[in-house]
């Protein structure tokens, strides 16, 4: 770390976040870009935004959009970048000429096919895959003229029964052999001597020594990586920085996350109306935690109370009705401007209200009575829908016990005469509750449902809803006889 600190000063901390965009951005991008985040403010450091796209067959511009914009939406801001691999081709080389003149490198001329039935031999063979290729034997100047007229791969020279080890900063010490390696491992393609494409091993190494990376926060199927990338290093003389790798998040079998139990793209999450902050606050203690019993925290919090030290070793459980808590959690906090705001895209998106024509106080109403029971903003419209459309409902669903349609009808009609008494100034929670309740008293066997399950289906045309005496309230009078009286015609 003298390096560093050196360079930035005692407390020089510098982290990245260094996704690929060859597919959506998910859940396990999240967490490593978060935890690099909190460790990175945390200790009064940066985070730097790294884009690694040099795999040109699976690159996609719309990918690495995905990226960007849901790092904004989480609020998950970068201080540096984004940098991108692919415009920073010509320092790759530089490094690569560099290993490849002190013989730490070498041009490799074998086939795809033949290094394909190498494999399938040693796998067949049960001896571990490694390529000790024969050309590290052929003079650079030699395979500089070869390479002019055929492509290579630049190999990195593997050493011979050497021991690799490096401090895990979760994990503790990780030793490994250069012989359980996979050989002489690729830096990069070359076609021709001064066109290369590096390799992930190779230029993140790279990247991190010249982006002052001071510690690498990342999943711990990058483990394997990790000694190759020290071994890069070491022979072009740079520092290395301090490793942490992350446990795997799990699904509820306690195997490895599938597509099954967490939608491959952040933003599945977003369209179904999860917030930002809940989103953060889960996938914060998918394997760390903060020492307490706390679990509601904010990104200010987390910030406070990051540490290393707690993360775990062990795999973290990833459970959806874990998360659909934290979300109702959160959306019980907003204050109901705020509530509204961020609901007002999910009716316009099933049709509930108009673009920039709709009634504000309204929408406020609805959304304070079904805020306590929300769990997610993109099932609002099951929830809601009743209050901003006439209900379809079959007849049948007004029936309480065993009501018949002529007895339903009477009770209609009794709390249409009940709602009539009272004047647009008095139709309130607290007076519907008192004149409608004494009405109920008066039905058969003292049975309250058979005047207000029917009132509550004809309001809502739902078999679960609030109950109607809020129903009432937020319709008001006019639309509230008017539903009663389509569900009289209904029973008709």
């Amino acid at each position: 770390m003298s390096f560093f600190r050196s360079l930035f000063g005692k407390e020089a901390v510098r982290t990245r976040f260094a996704p690929s965009p060859t597919g959506l951005f998910h859940i396990g991008n999240v967490r490593t870009a978060l935890f690099n985040f909190l460790f990175s403010k945390k200790n009064g450091g940066k985070f730097i935004l790294r884009v690694e796209d040099t795999d040109t067959d699976r690159y996609k511009p719309e990918y690495e959009n995905d990226i960007i914009e849901t790092l904004k939406w989480l609020g998950l801001q970068w201080d540096e970048g984004p940098f991108k691999q692919s415009e920073r081709i010509a320092l790759y080389a530089r490094y690569l000429k560099e290993l490849l003149k002190n013989g730490d490198a070498f041009y490799c001329f074998h086939s795809k096919e033949f290094l394909e039935r190498e494999h399938e031999k040693q796998i067949q063979d049960k001896e571990i895959p490694a390529h000790n290729c024969e050309f590290k034997k052929v003079p650079l100047k030699d395979s500089e003229k070869r390479l002019l007229k055929e492509n290579a791969i630049v190999r990195f020279r593997m050493p011979i029964d050497l021991e690799i080890s490096f401090t895990d900063l979760i994990r503790g010490k990780i030793n490994f052999n250069s012989g359980a390696l996979e050989g002489d491992f690729s830096l990069a393609k070359a076609e021709g001597p001064d066109k290369f494409l590096p390799l992930y091993n190779f230029a993140v190494v790279i990247d991190d020594f010249e982006m002052k990376i001071s510690h690498v926060i990342r999943g711990e199927d990058h483990i394997s990586n990790t000694p190759k990338q020290i071994l890069i290093g070491q022979a072009l003389g740079l520092p290395t920085p301090k490793f942490a790798h992350l446990p795997l998040i799990l699904g509820s079998d306690k195997a490895k996350l599938s597509k099954r139990e967490a939608s491959v793209s952040v933003n599945e999450y977003r369209e179904a109306g999860y917030l930002p902050e809940a989103l953060l606050n889960f996938i914060a203690l998918l394997g760390w935690n903060p020492g307490t019993d706390e679990e509601i925290l904010s990104l200010k919090e987390l910030i406070e109370k990051f540490n290393l030290n707690k993360v775990q070793k062990s795999g973290a459980v990833f459970n959806t009705e874990k998360l659909d808590w934290f979300n109702g959690c959160y959306l019980r906090k907003l204050s109901i401007d705020e509530l509204a705001k961020r609901a007002i895209p999910f009716l316009e998106k099933n049709n509930l209200i108009e673009s920039n024509n709709y009634d504000w106080k309204y929408i406020k109403k609805v959304l304070a009575l079904e805020q306590p029971r929300l769990k997610k903003l993109g099932g609002i419209g099951e929830r809601v829908g009743f209050f901003f459309k006439p209900p379809k409902y079959e007849p049948e669903l007004l029936i309480w016990r065993d009501m018949l349609f002529k007895d339903i009808t009477v009770s209609l009609k009794v709390t249409q005469g009940a709602l009539n008494q009272l004047n647009e100034s008095k139709f309130t929670r607290g007076n519907l509750e008192k004149i409608l309740l004494k009405e109920a008293e008066r039905a058969k066997n003292k049975d309250k449902g058979r005047l207000l399950w029917p009132l509550r289906v004809a309001l809502t045309g739902l078999e679960a809803s609030p109950g109607p005496f809020e129903v009432l309230d937020v319709l008001g009078k006019k639309e509230s006889l008017a539903r009663i009286e389509t569900a009289i015609k209904k029973l008709a």
